[in-house]
């Protein structure tokens, strides 16, 4: 990174007016103290997280009584609870809003379009509260949810909340044995599902699956109406109700909200189930709402009346991120469907039209606008947008250059990582501070994460394990059916001591940002030199004849070698010529030690519902070993392309 500009650096104005730079003056005159920048704050934040996450609750206005103890038992991750005696609720502090203003702004591909305000979200919530209460649904009780992301599931999650209830969501495309496996572990009290959706400009049935599901679940079943035949469907189920229908019997009425502990449950979240059923993953309602409230507010600089926009569906926690803008006052763009239909403008679109601040994405999306050509920049009116966001899966530097070359100039761009674990981001973007290609800003406020060797030792200028050592809100509560927490243990306390290991390959830079270089399950050892995936990647996919790619380790003859399989472009074929580009392009752009010893074609490339690549199951499949829960994956077909390589036995 040495001798390169920053892509970005805020101006003396911008910083002056950031949330940010208010709440950090705020804080020192609050506590006496002088700040030097945002690195002296930082530190302070992370040293004395009482004080600090207080903080954030009184400047945000949080609505809910604080108690008079913000923290007891901080230097144990595990016995660590934030505001012991707090009490408020979710739902109440993000409709804490009124008015015609609006709340809702969605588009579902160019089928649907529709607007609520904040009165019409108020009146929706009350009336759904009565009817979930009237069916016994109350403290403690799941619904699960299988819906696009529309206001009305908005509307049914803020209903579910404000009862003390807890939210479970997932896409409509995933397939009925990965619902199941979901929502089977957690009982649900109600299922609910759309009739239909719309991808690609094709409906989407899902009759079948639902009531397979319901059949299973054994619960009664609430249709929101989109892209089907409500009435049909609900002639198959036992139990089943459209979303008019469940409320027709009430009328609008001031919402009831239950306060509860600042630990309640909110949300169960999923793992990505590649190597087994999901783990179920618990998270608060305090944790979750000031971990979010710090994020939007202060790292992205959320404003009320802004517009919100994260390209996502239910199944990915990005969703449950983004409704907490409502907290802050910002309007959210819901948008259903593919990104790319009727073509690539189509989210640009969206932005220009509504006038977007923040749009938030995917690095697969930017790099698949960047190969398709496109330069939103000359073709769309983006002067509203101020904030990039992308995730999901590192950034390469060439994404980087592509967001100020292609889409704007005068932009921030903030690549972030952190995770369902957490509900939230570990290392994110950062105002006052420049943008480095190919680097995340920095680490979040209050949030002690550095990058440690296998000796747990702090490291600078190498790569190491993402660690977070000090406890924060919105580690999760527990997970579902863990009883002892034996699997909460497992998944982030069994490397380090009292210490959350996130599993990414991580590294500081020069500018005190961060650099993932892909998970650290996924890191491949050839020679027993640690190599991060992300670093392969950003290579090769530089190259116009590569669409994707996956990168794993094989076993081979006592030792791993790389093994690279490439999904090309429309009618590219892997010749010896391309075979030894993309290797040159590896051995120039990375290193010697990163080139693989295969490289291979593939026709498509197994990948999440939320787009990320599973190099684990490949892995498995590659030696022969079954892959646990196929169900998780959005085109399960593919890992079959794998198995019985002929090019990988020689």
């Amino acid at each position: 990174m040495t001798g390169q500009s920053a892509l970005w650096t805020p101006s003396e104005v911008f910083k002056a007016k950031q949330p940010l730079t208010l709440f950090i003056q705020w804080c020192a005159e609050r506590f006496g103290r002088s700040f030097a920048d945002y690195d002296d704050f930082h530190r302070w934040s992370v040293e004395d997280r009482a004080s600090f996450w207080s903080a954030v609750w009184d400047y945000c206005g949080v609505v809910g009584d604080k108690g008079a103890v913000p923290l007891i038992n901080g230097d144990d991750m595990l016995k660590a609870r934030f505001f012991p005696e707090a009490r408020l609720n979710f739902a109440e502090n993000l409709l804490a809003h009124a008015g015609e203003g609006d709340a809702l702004i969605f588009q579902g591909e160019n089928k649907v379009s529709d607007r609520w305000s904040w009165s019409r979200l108020t009146a929706t919530v009350s009336r759904l509260q009565q009817a979930l209460s009237a069916m016994g649904i109350g403290v403690g009780d799941r619904v699960a949810a299988m819906m696009p992301n529309m206001p009305e599931t908005v509307a049914l999650m803020l209903a579910v909340t404000s009862l003390g209830g807890i939210w479970s969501s997932c896409s409509p495309d995933f397939g009925d044995q990965g619902v199941l496996d979901r929502f089977g572990q957690i009982e649900p009290k109600l299922f609910v599902a759309c009739d239909g959706y719309w991808y690609n400009g094709k409906r989407q049935d899902v009759s079948d699956k639902i009531v397979a599901v319901a059949a299973k679940l054994d619960v009664p079943v609430l249709v929101v109406p989109y892209a089907g035949d409500t009435p049909a469907l609900l002639e198959r189920l036992s139990d089943g109700r459209s979303f008019e229908q469940f409320m027709a019997d009430f009328s609008v009425r001031e919402i009831e909200y239950r306060r509860l502990p600042f630990s309640h449950p909110i949300y169960i979240l999923f793992s990505s189930g590649t190597t087994g059923v999901p783990k179920c993953i618990v998270h608060s309602a305090g944790g979750t709402l000031l971990q979010h409230l710090k994020e939007q507010r202060f790292h992205c600089g959320l404003e009320a009346g802004e517009r919100l926009f994260y390209f996502t569906t239910c199944g990915w926690m990005m969703w449950n991120w983004l409704v907490s803008g409502l907290a802050c006052g910002a309007t959210l763009c819901l948008y259903d469907g593919s990104p790319f239909y009727p073509d690539g403008n189509v989210l640009f679109d969206y932005a220009a039209a509504e006038k977007f601040a923040i749009f938030g994405t995917s690095a697969k999306y930017i790099d698949a606008v960047r190969k398709g050509g496109l330069v939103p920049k000359t073709s769309h009116d983006l002067s509203s947008l101020r904030l990039m966001t992308s995730t999901g899966s590192p950034l390469s530097p060439e994404g980087f250059s592509f967001v100020y070359e292609g889409i704007k100039d005068d932009i921030q761009l903030a690549s972030i990582s952190g995770g369902t674990d957490i509900v939230s981001c570990f290392v994110l973007g950062n105002p006052l501070k420049p943008v480095w290609r190919g680097e995340i800003q920095g680490a979040g406020l209050g949030l002690a994460v550095d990058v440690w060797d296998d000796d747990g030792k702090p490291v600078r200028g190498e790569k190491g394990e993402l660690v977070c050592s000090k406890a924060f809100p919105s580690m999760p509560v527990m997970f579902w059916n863990d009883p002892d927490g034996a699997k909460y243990r497992a998944a982030y306390f069994e490397r380090f001591d009292n210490t959350w290991c996130h599993g990414d390959f991580a590294e500081w830079t020069e500018h005190d940002g961060i650099v993932i270089h892909g998970r650290s399950d996924a890191t491949l050892n050839p020679g027993g030199v640690r190599i991060g995936t992300a670093e392969i990647y950003n290579q090769v996919e530089q190259l116009d004849e590569v669409v994707e790619a996956i990168c794993i380790g094989q076993d081979w003859e006592d030792d791993v070698r790389v093994v690279l399989f490439v999904r090309l472009a429309p009618g590219v074929t892997l010749t010896e010529a391309l075979d030894k580009k993309i290797k040159t392009q590896i051995r120039t752009g990375a290193s010697p030690r990163h080139v693989p010893a295969k490289v291979i074609q593939v026709e498509d490339i197994p990948r999440t519902k939320s787009g990320k690549i599973v190099e684990l199951a490949v892995r498995e499949i590659v030696h022969g070993r079954p892959v646990k829960n196929k169900e998780a994956l959005a085109n399960p077909e593919a890992l079959a392309l794998f198995a019985d390589l002929p090019e990988l036995r020689s």
